[in-house]
């Protein structure tokens, strides 16, 4: 399979990615409670402020050193978006009206911390970071229209993700409004109750002959054209869900055996698969980059380790 020459992303038709800001949220989630009954497979991506820190100390494991790089960094920063694109068991979407939700959460460049280099990609993908912190949502706001939504705590709702082990720890921060669990194995009993069934295409390509990269390189292989913009959660969230369902047919014959691949992140647990494997930090404290602080409220040393 080769990739496709050149190929330009697809504009979104009329609503078919849906923004929700603070003002429609209530709105949208009766749709995607109706939505979701008849398409219970959702593909799923979100957009967060990079990654500002590690942790300190020596590890039994690169599971485990990853585990609690992704939880310093988790617990520390904020979710800015959230996007869900809907299929039903065979990869259709709806014939009419909108298939992704792209949802806005408030964030703030004067307040909040984020690592400089994730902001600039954000803001050259067309990221409205003005719009964000006067219109973005509040985490509480949400949290509790998610638990009652039909999307979590249900068997037969599947979440298609890519390299999603920090995709669901902001959503397990989110659900539970704690932080996360200090040890890796709480925090997939965490998952398995509010996610019981999760398929990360990332993961599953290491059975999938010449797939390899990113999002958009697998994308590409599979030649699958994009809506919307790159690294806009909801355009991604498509993007993923539609690779999913294109993998099954291709590399395993319409059926993903579950056994093997229902709940596996790439990079995380027991199966753990990444192409980094160091784990010896020597005990100090390392910025991947310089993160940037709230001008009059910068955090102590021990908040940054």
């Amino acid at each position: 399979m080769q990739a496709p020459p050149g190929s330009h992303p697809q504009p979104p038709e009329e609503d078919e990615i849906v923004n929700i800001w603070k003002h429609n949220l209530e709105d949208e989630f009766i749709r995607i409670r109706s939505i979701v009954q008849k398409y219970p497979c959702i593909g799923m991506d979100t957009e967060f402020p990079g990654v500002v820190a590690r942790p300190r100390g020596e590890f039994r494991s690169a599971s485990e050193y990853q585990y609690q790089l992704l939880r310093c960094n988790v617990d520390m920063l904020k979710i800015i978006q959230l996007g869900l694109t809907f299929f039903d068991q065979e990869g259709n979407k709806p014939d009419k009206g909108p298939c992704t939700w792209q949802f806005n959460f408030r964030f703030n460049l004067e307040q909040d911390m984020y690592a400089q280099d994730s902001i600039e990609l954000l803001n050259n993908s067309g990221m409205d970071f003005k719009r964000h912190e006067e219109e973005g949502i509040e985490i509480p706001e949400i949290a509790e229209l998610l638990i009652s939504s039909g999307l979590v705590l249900c068997d037969n709702v599947a979440w298609i993700t890519f390299h999603s082990g920090y995709d669901f720890g902001y959503l397990l921060r989110l659900l539970t409004c704690q932080n996360l669990p200090a040890e890796e194995s709480d925090f997939f009993e965490l998952l398995r109750l509010y996610f019981p069934k999760v398929y990360d295409v990332k993961y599953i390509m290491k059975s999938c002959k010449n797939l390899k990269g990113g999002l958009q390189e697998v994308a590409d292989t599979l030649v699958i054209e994009r809506i919307g913009e790159k690294h806009q959660a909801g355009s991604d969230s498509n993007l993923t869900g539609a690779a999913f369902f294109r993998m099954k047919q291709m590399f395993f014959e319409g059926e993903i055996d579950d056994e093997k691949y229902n709940g596996h992140l790439y990079g995380l647990g027991p199966s753990f698969v990444t192409g980094n494997t160091a784990v010896n930090t020597g005990g100090g404290a390392a910025m991947p980059q310089t993160p940037n602080f709230p001008p009059a409220a910068v955090p102590n040393n021990n908040q940054t380790d």
